[in-house]
């Protein structure tokens, strides 16, 4: 019995080894999908805002033939500001398909996202990446480049009705004292329809707000919604009428502070750009008075400081193709604002200027009546005509 018994074991043994020996036939391979090749219907889109709702360009992409169920493969949309090479590039991600429809409201969404101004062409670059739906064998399609516009949309938050803008606070020189006289020390220029930018002094661990009004009335006020994000020192989004106050940055300083209604949003950085003057001054052989520089008298040329930031020569008669200095202090030499060099094309009619640069601002090739403004938060000055 005990003989038969290890028969039947050493059967079974055997039996198991060939079981296990036995060979399978090769495992499928699958081969690799192809790169997906783009397509748009247009080179150029300008949309309106009536184009809204509406298709504007439409994305269509070859099957790049996956060893799959074609309704699972992955695609992922990229656009980027062209020459960024998609450093900065929104993305889209589909299922399935091959083609996406973008409407005005999408597409100007993303031209409004790169900072792009309005009504203003600029290039972008498209690409597809495809992939089985667990991103294996990425596949990158070739590159569509787009000249897009986008347009005028309302902006975020509602524009003060007054056109003007005030800092106020613990945090500024002023304080909490809103009433009708404010200094211009405490107002923000207008750079365009929807933008104000200021420079002022900010005093760490302290607040402020910014109003539409000047003159006790404290009905209004544009804020954030919360003073403890981290970050909200530097920047942030605001709205109307909304909770809390700005917090100052953390270090005491002049600062910029910028304040962007279009994209309901706010900027704030330290000023690196040309000591602010108390007054400025106007000299040269352009100007009436040519270089005659007194301390006091009918000949010294001020100019009006109109907030923050800016002055202005409202009006004077300027002789062509002569050249001015701006000076602080009247009557003194040591220091001035000019510019880096006067021979640049085109300077005469504006551009950028700096405190002790080496060369005399170039006036107006034509003589005339002109209005002069110098902005610091810009570092630009411009002549206009009258």
């Amino acid at each position: 019995m005990k003989y038969l018994s290890k028969i039947i074991l050493s059967a079974l043994l055997i039996s198991m080894l060939v079981v296990a020996c036995k060979k399978e036939g090769a495992l499928p391979y699958y081969s690799s999908g192809n790169a997906p090749v783009l397509t748009a219907s247009k080179s150029a889109v300008a949309a309106t805002p009536a184009d809204s709702d509406n298709v504007v360009v439409t994305l269509l992409w070859t099957n790049p033939v996956y060893a799959n169920d074609a309704t699972t493969t992955k695609y992922v949309i990229e656009v980027d500001s062209t020459g960024r090479n998609f450093a900065k590039s929104v993305s889209m991600t589909l299922t399935g398909t091959r083609t996406k429809a973008l409407t005005g409201r999408e597409l100007n969404g993303i031209l409004l996202g790169f900072g792009f101004n309005f009504n203003v062409s600029y290039g972008i670059d498209i690409r597809v990446t495809s992939s089985y739906a667990n991103n294996n064998d990425l596949k990158v399609s070739n590159t569509v480049k787009i000249d897009a516009t986008p347009y005028k949309v309302p902006p975020k938050v509602v524009l003060p009705t007054t056109g003007r803008l005030f800092i106020i606070g613990a945090a500024t020189d002023h304080g909490w004292n809103n009433d009708a006289g404010l200094a211009p020390t405490q107002e923000f220029a207008q750079l365009d329809e929807t933008t104000f930018t200021g420079v002022f002094y900010l005093t760490s661990g302290q607040e402020y707000l910014i109003l539409p009004v000047n003159n006790g009335d404290w009905s209004h006020k544009y804020a954030i919604a919360n003073k403890f994000l981290a970050g909200a020192s530097d920047a942030g989004k605001f709205d109307y009428d909304i909770s809390d106050n700005f917090p100052a940055p953390s270090t005491t300083g002049w600062y910029k502070v910028t304040i962007d209604f279009q994209r309901g949003v706010y900027a704030v950085a330290p000023f690196t750009g040309s000591q602010l003057p108390t007054d400025l001054f106007m000299v040269g052989d352009a100007t009436p008075a040519s270089w005659s520089n007194p301390t006091t008298g009918s000949t010294v040329q001020a100019l009006t400081r109109m907030n923050s930031c800016v002055w202005e020569m409202p009006s004077i008669a300027i002789t062509g193709g002569k050249e001015f200095l701006v000076l602080p202090v009247a009557g003194a030499w040591s220091n001035k604002y000019s510019v880096a060099n006067k021979s640049l094309p085109g300077l005469s009619g504006g551009g950028d200027f700096g405190y002790n640069f080496n060369d005399n601002f170039p006036g107006p090739t034509v003589s005339g009546n002109y209005k002069f403004q110098f902005n610091f938060a810009t570092a630009k000055f411009k002549p206009t005509k009258l």
